[in-house]
């Protein structure tokens, strides 16, 4: 069975997914249901911070003129497409992670002991480790679009949806909900185990990521359509 791939994240990452997935040879197709925007934020004096803590390239694109007071600061970096957005800016990227936000702080240098994290207006509360204080500043923020409008029509059929935040996680179930779709005729992978908590019960089956990243959720879509095609049962996981 060939699943269409759905990938309901903003763009310009909804681009880069599907062109990743399609090299894949997944049938993806782009379905944003959020816009990313930036909003006016309140900088920190540059003498105040140690380093910057990234944890999506949006904080980048849409921070604005602002970002010019922490030009040629250290930077940590949650991924490889942050880092790039980091390093156009002119931030001095020291360490790149793989697994999220909450690992990269135990990559911190000893001299860095004041962050300041640049976020969404949604996003992960972390576990702040003793002796490190994090000034954090949403810069942007997702705002859902209407209901995309071949949704319900292609929702009629299996399909599996990439669910890279818990805000797209619990929009999409309320659409499923609203249109009448049938959960269980849906497959779900989810980046990391929160945003599968967000999408609810009922799926054809549901798992997540062995990483929270766009590189391990769309082997967790290879295998999964896989697996569908062959008519392997599809095993739930958190």
């Amino acid at each position: 069975m060939s699943l269409p791939v759905l990938v309901l994240r903003p763009e310009p990452g909804a681009a880069a997914t599907v062109d990743a997935a399609r090299t894949m040879g997944l049938d993806a197709r782009a379905m944003p249901l959020f816009v990313v925007r930036g909003i006016s934020w309140q900088p920190v004096p540059r003498k105040q911070v140690d380093a910057l803590l990234l944890g999506s390239a949006n904080a980048l694109r849409q921070g604005g003129d602002a970002l010019a007071l922490y030009h040629g600061m250290p930077a940590y970096a949650v991924g490889v497409k942050t880092a790039e957005a980091a390093r156009a800016v002119g931030l001095d990227v020291i360490a790149t992670g793989q697994g999220g936000l909450q690992q990269m702080l135990g990559a911190l240098r000893p001299e860095h002991r004041r962050l300041l994290r640049l976020a969404g207006r949604e996003r992960v509360e972390l576990d702040v480790p003793v002796g490190i204080t994090i000034l954090t500043r949403d810069v942007y923020a997702s705002e859902p679009l209407p209901q995309p409008a071949d949704f319900a029509h292609t929702m009629t059929q299996p399909a599996l949806v990439l669910l890279h935040s818990g805000e797209a996680a619990a929009r999409f179930a309320t659409l499923c909900d609203e249109t009448c779709i049938a959960r269980d005729r849906v497959l779900v992978a989810a980046i990391a185990p929160r945003v599968a908590t967000r999408a609810g019960k009922g799926w054809a089956t549901l798992r997540s990521a062995k990483q929270p990243n766009d590189a391990a959720l769309l082997a967790l879509a290879a295998e999964m359509c896989e697996e569908a095609g062959s008519g392997s049962p599809l095993p739930e996981q958190g």
